[in-house]
């Protein structure tokens, strides 16, 4: 999920179950409208060659390092809005077919999460 500085949803990705969602992260960067100043982002998407993909669109990356992986320079100020996109996840599993995953299909599932967005920006 891509949010913007407000806590509002802007783009999706749905990636299986097992499967990371790192891989899709490159591709959703490119569907922004315009270059952000910060990328904010949690420890799960800690790799160089995102951090290097966000650096090259122009924007400066908050992702800090994993345990395992050298320091890198992530302000905690701009690492603190990542609480945004935990409150839009919050705010969208108050409908309960996105809490619960009711939908068999992962396209019946998209289409109630992009309900449940275009309701959140009503809403505000």
């Amino acid at each position: 999920m891509i949010a913007d500085g407000h806590g509002k949803a802007i783009g999706f990705a749905l990636a299986p179950g097992q499967a990371h969602e790192l891989p899709l992260a490159p591709a959703m960067l490119d569907d922004l409208p315009s270059v952000p100043l910060w990328v904010v982002a949690d420890k799960g998407y800690a790799s160089d060659a995102f951090r290097e993909r966000i650096w090259d669109m122009g924007a400066r990356p908050a992702i800090p390092a994993k345990r395992r992986d050298a320091p890198v320079a992530c302000p905690k100020w701009a690492y603190r809005c990542r609480h945004l996109v935990e409150n839009l996840w919050a705010r969208l599993k108050e409908w309960r077919a996105v809490a619960t995953r009711y939908e068999k299909t992962a396209t019946s599932f998209l289409a109630v999460i992009h309900i449940a967005a275009a309701a959140d920006w009503i809403k505000c």
